[in-house]
């Protein structure tokens, strides 16, 4: 998947069953490879983060498809399986 950096700022993110996510504020870069890891997101949907920060960082590896929004995988449900496991 191929788009430049900077059309990506300002996006909504929505889950593929349609739940909104957040906004994309930055991208996270892995320097040595030159590609992109991560999505910083502002703006976020407080029902499916338990955090008290004003953001979230999501792995750009659950980026199903870029276009007018991204659509990511269905986030709560990997989340609180992370939690889970942690």
């Amino acid at each position: 998947m191929h788009t430049e950096l900077t059309s990506l700022f300002g996006l909504n993110v929505y889950t593929d069953k349609g739940l909104y996510v957040g906004n994309v504020n930055d991208v996270v870069i892995e320097a040595a490879d030159r590609k992109v890891t991560g999505l910083a997101l502002t703006k976020i949907n407080r029902e499916m983060f338990d955090v008290n920060r004003e953001g979230v960082i999501l792995p750009y590896r659950w980026v199903l498809a870029i276009g007018d929004v991204v659509i990511v995988k269905q986030v709560n449900r990997l989340i609180k399986n992370n939690n889970e496991s942690a």
